[in-house]
């Protein structure tokens, strides 16, 4: 296929200021890569985004409202207001583990914090990050496995992005959906201490879209930036920018580049379906491509997606040439009925010649385009033939139009888990899936957020949560009782608590038992303490953590 030289000259030049060709100690050689001749010391992590980028619009941030309905409230987590889902939908068969969101919105107002959330399929909230401001967000929340090779071990973790996303009207300098300067990825081990801090090269800025830990102790992610560029060939302005964007990987033990590749130096912008006009309200900045997806294969191949190309990319490692691409203007497959996908998320190789993603199917069709309703997608790929048929898709009742973002994970079993995008619902369905006006067979669980409340993907994982911080308490006088509020924001081994009470500090004795009822506990007593203390238990009644000792606020 046409692999764009026309436009490849600035990427040449820049191309030509690197070291070349390197290899890892997997005896991979990737083209286009950078490492010194001296590796740096290990970076230590450092906090990034910790305050919103500044705006350029003038909307104040979207308001947040912390308490009612849609919002939970602890009395021993004052401070944490997550979002509270609404289950629809709960069926015998859902995969274990539980579920991991990044709840922002694009519109006013938010209900309950932005932030990381891993919750319980009954909603209630397992552990909880809120963010200062509803104008930076979390993304790609999910449970990866960091492969640390000095030590040689291997552990989980938890990892998102951080940042502020373009989302006008309040930010008008980039396309919406585009990361701000200032992001960076976060590493989080199973005690919730920060491990490591992930930023981009080559003056490239962090995206929320993809965040992947490899086997080779290194991290794949998206990056872009603005380049200046005449754009009246295209139909833009003269004075104009397009958002690049580079597949970027980062040794994670010295926090040097190992590899890059840029879509701009392989993909004709022509080919978008976004015109360049558009740029007029970006700040003159044209999202042509729109990256938005990695995944490896298990020869190293690439397979990217880019949104606004309608086109999934298989890339070479070595060489960094584009080996087939899927969809777009310049396909090199054919579709069968139903196949075909708009404005497509989180593309995936799966088993068999198979690959999935989630196709938006709208909005804002160019040329008379036909909408087509959001759905999960896999595809079969019958590479002698050059075609690609459906395999399975997960429609949704009732029937959703997601104009952005959204994931298709595989599970256990079969079961895919579908983050609907910029509309406010997950789901779990059985392998055999559904089609369109059948939204409802399969579903095993089904779950709404409040409000305009989204997550850009939703995933069900296992996870072992060990907070090294304590657990927290309140009392309540409450006439001749006290109650006491118990909780510990990330336990996921806490199974029951048990209440301690006494005239002195020192002097605390066991006055109470009672099972976890989700994130906070109440614990009633006839005891006047008025010194309280709890402690968490795990399912063989060990103590795994006491909270500091308080006395009752009233």
């Amino acid at each position: 296929m046409a692999e764009g030289k026309p436009w490849a000259g600035r990427a040449t030049r820049r191309m030509s200021r690197t070291a070349g060709t390197c290899t890892l100690a997997v005896g991979l050689a990737f083209a286009g890569c950078v490492v010194p001749a001296q590796a740096s010391s290990p970076p230590g992590p450092r906090l990034c985004a910790t305050v919103p980028a500044p705006p350029t619009g003038s909307p104040p941030a979207p308001e947040l409202i912390t308490s009612g309905p849609g919002v939970w409230s602890f009395v021993s987590a004052p401070r944490l207001h997550p979002m509270r889902v609404s289950v629809t939908a709960q069926r015998r068969g859902t995969a274990p583990g539980n579920i991991f969101v990044g709840p922002y919105t694009i519109s006013s107002p938010m209900i309950g914090q932005t932030g990381a959330l891993i919750s319980e399929n009954s909603g209630a909230p397992v552990w909880f990050r809120p963010l200062p401001s509803t104008s930076l967000q979390n993304a790609d929340f999910k449970v990866q496995t960091y492969y640390n090779h000095r030590s040689r071990r291997a552990e989980p973790v938890l990892t998102w992005w951080q940042g502020s996303i373009a989302i006008p009207p309040a930010y008008t300098n980039l396309p919406g959906g585009a990361p701000e300067p200032g992001g960076c990825y976060y590493v989080y081990d199973s005690h919730y201490r920060l491990v490591r801090t992930v930023f981009a090269r080559h003056g490239f800025h962090p995206d929320e879209h993809e965040f992947i830990l490899t086997r080779r102790g290194t991290a794949l992610f998206i990056a872009t930036k603005p380049i200046p560029m005449d754009l009246r060939r295209y139909g833009g302005p003269e004075n104009g920018a397009i958002l690049d964007s580079e597949v970027q990987e980062v040794d994670l033990a010295t926090g040097e580049l190992v590899f890059s590749w840029d879509i701009l130096d392989h993909v004709n912008p022509a080919d978008s379906e976004v015109s360049a006009s558009d740029a007029s309200s970006s700040g003159g900045v044209w999202d042509a491509y729109h990256m938005n997806s990695i995944d490896e294969g298990p020869n190293g191949e690439l397979l990217v997606s880019a949104r606004n190309m309608w086109a999934a990319y298989d890339i070479s490692r070595r060489n960094g040439r584009i080996r087939w691409q899927l969809g777009g203007k310049r396909s090199d497959f054919t579709f069968g009925p139903n196949a075909d996908f708009f404005w497509q998320h989180d593309v995936r190789y799966r088993p068999g010649r198979r690959i999935s993603m989630f196709d938006d199917g709208c909005c804002n069709q160019p040329d008379g385009t036909p909408e087509q309703e959001s759905h999960g997608l896999i595809l079969n790929i019958d590479f002698a033939h050059r075609r690609a048929t459906v395999d399975q898709t997960y429609y949704h009742a009732p029937p959703l139009f997601s104009a952005s973002q959204g994931n298709t994970q595989a599970l256990p079993h079969g079961n895919q888990f579908i983050g609907w995008g910029q509309n406010s619902y997950y789901s779990e369905y059985a392998y055999p899936g559904n089609t369109q006006y059948n939204g409802m067979q399969n579903l095993l669980y089904d779950a709404k957020m409040p409000g305009s409340d989204i997550s850009y993907r939703a995933y069900r994982q296992r996870w072992v949560g060990k907070p090294y911080y304590p657990p927290s308490a309140a009392a309540r006088a409450r006439g001749e009782r006290s109650v006491v509020f118990a909780s510990w924001n990330g336990s996921t081994e806490t199974r029951g608590w048990q209440l301690l009470a006494g005239p002195h500090p020192r002097a605390l004795r066991v006055v109470g038992r009672a099972l976890r009822t989700g994130f906070e506990t109440a614990l009633a007593t006839a005891n006047q303490g008025p010194y309280f203390q709890v402690r968490a238990l795990d399912a063989h009644g060990r103590v795994l953590g006491a909270s500091r000792i308080v006395t009752p606020a009233g």
